[in-house]
C-alpha cells in the first residue's frame, strides 16, 4: 500500500482530505504544521507528500526546501495544496521542485487523479529499464502513457549490418539515435592528416549518435562502422528530441540510459591528456575485456586491428604495437594467429591502469 503524508494546518481540511485518501486505499499519515511534517517525512519516507503552503512553524516552501536537502526525501513526489491561485505562487512552487499544484476548494476526483498520476510517474522513474530493444520499447510505451508524450514511434524494427558496413558517416545529417542490440561497432573521427582517432568500440547495450543529435551543427561528429555483424535499433531524431526535452521526468530516465557512453568519452579524453601510453593501453584493454570484446580465451572476443587500438589510446600504430608487445613479453596478454588479444593477467593490467 502506498504511503502518503498530508501536511495541513487546518484541522477540518486535514481530516477530510485524509478520509478521501484513505477511502482510495492509500495509507495516510498527517502533520499539523511544516516542522512536524518534515520530521515525519524523514522518519517514514512516504511515497508522496501533499503539503499546504501557508502554515505555522514552517511554510510549504520551507518544507520542500528542507526535504530537498535530504537524500532520503529529495526525490519524493510533492503536491502543493493551497488557497492561493496566483501564477507567481504556482511558478514559485514548481520552480522549487513541486510536481503538482492543487488549489482549494478542490474536487475529490481532482485530488485522487493528481495522486495517481504522480505516483505512476514516480514508479516509472524508479523502474529499472533493460538496455535492450525490449527495454527501449518499454521506455517509449510508458513515456507515451504516463508522460503525455504523443506521437512517439511504435514497434521499431531492427536493421541488420554486415562487417565493414557504415552506419553513418562523419558530416552526414544526424537524423537518428542508434542502439546496438547485438554485434560490435567502431566510432572514429578523421584527422586533417587523414588518420582515424577511434572514439570508441561499442557493443550490445550501447547507444550511438547522441552527442551529434544535441549539437548545433545537425551532423554526425564521427563515423560509425561495423566490426562484427550487428543488429541495430534506430530511434528517429523526433522521438529523441521529445524524450530529451518535453518532460523533465522522462528526460531524467532517458539521460540515465544513454549517459554511460558520454561518461566513457569524457574519461577517454582526460586520459589522453594526463595518462601515459602504457596506462592508457592497460585501461583500454580492461574496458574491452569488461565489454566482452577481448577475452581470456581464443574462443571468444573479436580481433581488434592494431591501428584501431592505436586510435583508441591516442598514439601511433607503431607505439601501440610496441606497448602490446611489452605486455605480451610480461605475460599479461597473448594473441592468436589473427588479431585477437587474449588477456592472461587481468590483475596486473589493473595495477598498470591505476598506477602506471
Amino acid at each position: 500500500m502506498k504511503k502518503i503524508l498530508l501536511i495541513e494546518d487546518n484541522e477540518d481540511v486535514r481530516e477530510n482530505t485524509a478520509d478521501i485518501i484513505e477511502l482510495a486505499n492509500y495509507e495516510v499519515a498527517t502533520a499539523e504544521n511544516g516542522k512536524i511534517g518534515v520530521e515525519k517525512a524523514i522518519k517514514m519516507v512516504p511515497d508522496l507528500i501533499i503539503c499546504d503552503i501557508m502554515m505555522p512553524e514552517m511554510d510549504g516552501y520551507e518544507v520542500i526546501t528542507s526535504l530537498g536537502k535530504n537524500s532520503k526525501t529529495a526525490s519524493i513526489p510533492f503536491i502543493f495544496l493551497t488557497a492561493k491561485t496566483g501564477k507567481t505562487d504556482m511558478r514559485m512552487g514548481m520552480n522549487m521542485g513541486a510536481d503538482d499544484y492543487l488549489t482549494k476548494p478542490y474536487e475529490e476526483k481532482e485530488l485522487l487523479d493528481a495522486i495517481s498520476s504522480r505516483l505512476k510517474k514516480h514508479d516509472f522513474l524508479k523502474k529499472e529499464i533493460a538496455k535492450s530493444m525490449e527495454g527501449i520499447n518499454v521506455l517509449l510505451k510508458e513515456a507515451s502513457q504516463y508522460m503525455d508524450l504523443e506521437s512517439l514511434s511504435k514497434d521499431q524494427s531492427l536493421k541488420s549490418f554486415k562487417k565493414k558496413d557504415i552506419v553513418f558517416w562523419e558530416g552526414d545529417g544526424a537524423h537518428s539515435l542508434y542502439f546496438i542490440e547485438s554485434g560490435t561497432v567502431k566510432t572514429f573521427k578523421s584527422t586533417e592528416a587523414g588518420k582515424e582517432f577511434v572514439t570508441g568500440i561499442h557493443n550490445a547495450g550501447d547507444f550511438l549518435g547522441q552527442l551529434s543529435l544535441v549539437n548545433n551543427k545537425g551532423a554526425y561528429c564521427e563515423t560509425a562502422t561495423i566490426l562484427e555483424d550487428a543488429e541495430i535499433f534506430e530511434i528517429p531524431k523526433n522521438d529523441f528530441t521529445k524524450l530529451l526535452y518535453e518532460n523533465h521526468m522522462v528526460s531524467q530516465k532517458f539521460i540515465e540510459m544513454i549517459s554511460n557512453n558520454l561518461i566513457h568519452l569524457q574519461e577517454q579524453l582526460v586520459d589522453m591528456a594526463f595518462v601515459s601510453v602504457r596506462q592508457r593501453a592497460a585501461k583500454t584493454l580492461l574496458k574491452l575485456f569488461d565489454k566482452g570484446i577481448v577475452n581470456d580465451s581464443a574462443h571468444s572476443g573479436i580481433g581488434i586491428p592494431r591501428e584501431d587500438f592505436a586510435g583508441m589510446i591516442g598514439t601511433a600504430t607503431e607505439t601501440a604495437i610496441r606497448t602490446l608487445s611489452d605486455f605480451k613479453d610480461e605475460g599479461l596478454i597473448t594473441t592468436d594467429h589473427g588479431r585477437k588479444i587474449i588477456v592472461l593477467n587481468r590483475d596486473a593490467l589493473n595495477q598498470i591502469a591505476n598506477f602506471g
